[in-house]
């Protein structure tokens, strides 16, 4: 008896996608359509793009579906992707184009891509290929001599090696944001790899003290002096607007403050579809890294308090195929997708709100970006899958010691 993955679809992950996607056409309209008229260019420009690689996303998603899981698994696979993905990330430093202080985008005709977007998924199918790797060696051998000897140690210099060369190449755009997002990933995928403790907090503790002792510094030096730095200035004056926006208004404060204008317009019920203030030149960014503030401005707290709810509902349903998955490799991915999602609506909301530095993060389906959109629907597809998959051969379990009993 075959069951087909078609019958097996988890519609409590597949709608919730669908509606964010659709809503984030509608605001990527509303909040570039007016700036675009003033340019003289057509209002549907950027709608369009996003459309475009939405229409894509889909495709991919029906495609991922039906892979079989091995296929995901296949080392070979894994890298190439980061081959290609490698060469990606050097041409955009070479050839790519310059936005706001920042390197990382490679045109391609009408369209754009990033290649430290897909970094996010590559991470997580690469670690949690890994590390699964590992423990299904711990169920052949004995636990207490893997541990003592090689596995673990062995297992962290390995992908100790392609996290640094990964993460650390953003550093050349630079990209302080996806940076961050990537960083925290690979935390998570540690955290839930089962790996021992002990090369856990090693790296828990590394992380820390290079963040507190990167803040002191620029406390030390200074935010003026530390602009002067080439790879650091855009990042200083992040940490400027951080500090007090209202010191400087005019320049590394603008973008915080007019989002605190925008947030305080919407009140409860907003001004409106289509009716903010502050997209039209005021804040700058506002269908990309400050997107929420017009969604707030807009359609009011309670209303963006809907739409973070329907985020996080998504979020959770993830996460439970990731805590009900018996394969190791499927807890990990759908866990590290969860948590990657969670982490991005964190740094995006944090950023507009003044509660940490603004680092560029965009907000996961409302955000202009067909390449945010195109990693979110694949990280989507691969849940999809994982599900699927975890319920059929559940089924496929029952149906065998059901004829066993039978016999």
């Amino acid at each position: 008896m075959k069951i087909s993955k078609r019958h097996l679809l988890n519609f409590s992950i597949l709608i919730p996608y669908l509606l964010l996607s659709i809503l984030g056409l509608i605001v990527v309209y509303s909040t570039t359509s007016a700036t675009l008229v003033q340019e003289g260019k057509s209002a549907l420009q950027l709608v369009r793009n996003q459309g475009i690689f939405w229409v894509l996303s889909l495709i991919l998603i029906a495609i991922i579906y039906k892979l079989k899981l091995g296929f995901l698994r296949n080392d070979r696979l894994i890298r190439m992707v980061i081959f290609i993905e490698m060469i990606l990330l050097i041409l955009a430093r070479l050839v790519g184009i310059r936005v706001n202080g920042a390197y990382g985008w490679i045109s391609v005709g009408p369209l754009t891509i990033q290649p430290a977007e897909y970094l996010k998924i590559i991470i997580i199918w690469y670690l949690a290929n890994y590390f699964s790797k590992q423990q299904d060696a711990i169920e052949v051998y004995d636990f207490q001599v893997l541990t003592q000897n090689q596995l673990f140690p062995r297992a962290f210099n390995d992908w100790r090696f392609v996290l640094l060369i990964l993460i650390g190449s953003l550093g050349i755009f630079p990209d302080l944001g996806n940076a961050t997002i990537l960083v925290l990933v690979a935390l998570i995928m540690y955290t839930v790899s089962g790996i021992a403790y002990r090369w856990f907090f090693t790296f828990l503790t590394f992380l820390a003290g290079s963040s507190a002792l990167f803040l002191y510094s620029i406390y030390f030096i200074g935010v003026d002096k530390f602009s002067r730095i080439p790879v650091f200035g855009y990042v200083a004056k992040r940490f400027s607007a951080f500090f007090n926006p209202f010191n400087d208004l005019a320049d590394a404060g603008h973008q915080l403050a007019n989002s605190y204008y925008a947030m305080v317009n919407g009140g409860w019920f907003g001004l409106g579809l289509g009716n903010s203030i502050e997209k039209r030149g005021y804040l700058p960014e506002a269908h990309t890294d400050f997107v929420f503030s017009i969604v707030i401005e807009e359609f009011g707290f309670v209303g963006a308090s809907l739409i973070l709810a329907l985020v996080f509902f998504l979020i959770l349903r993830i996460i439970l195929v990731g805590i009900k998955a018996e394969s190791p490799f499927n807890s990990m991915v759908a866990l590290g997708v969860g948590g990657m999602m969670l982490v991005q609506v964190f740094v995006n909301i944090g950023g507009i709100s003044g509660i940490i530095p603004s680092t560029g993060v965009t907000f996961p389906f409302l955000s202009q970006g067909g390449n945010s959109l195109l990693v979110l629907s694949v990280a989507v597809a691969f849940v999809l899958n994982i599900d699927a998959s975890e319920k059929r051969a559940k089924i496929y379990r029952e149906l065998e010691n059901k004829s066993y009993n039978y016999m």
